[in-house]
């Protein structure tokens, strides 16, 4: 891990910040999806709290992947000197 600009720092807290947002807006999304049925077929006991279990294991899912798959590509590009690492732009389409 060698130093690091100032920009490089930056751009790394960036990223982290949209995977957190995104992988969080995903989840909360997977989990209103996923957990729909309870308040719509009005179910109660065991059968609410699987769906809700469901809900939230995708939910978990979703986040992880998300976040994952968003610090992945970004140490991808650095890594390879493309457009998107830090510090980089790519050309003007």
């Amino acid at each position: 891990m060698g130093n690091r600009t100032q920009a490089q720092r930056d751009a790394i807290t960036v990223e982290i910040g949209y995977a957190l947002v995104t992988g969080a807006l995903l989840a909360v999304g997977l989990f209103v999806l996923c957990a729909a049925p309870v308040p719509v077929l009005d179910l109660e006991g065991g059968a609410a709290r699987g769906v809700l279990t469901v809900a939230a294991t995708a939910a978990g899912l979703g986040f992880l992947t998300r976040v994952a798959r968003v610090l992945w590509r970004f140490g991808a590009g650095a890594a390879a000197g493309r457009p998107g690492g830090p510090g980089r732009t790519g050309p003007d389409a």
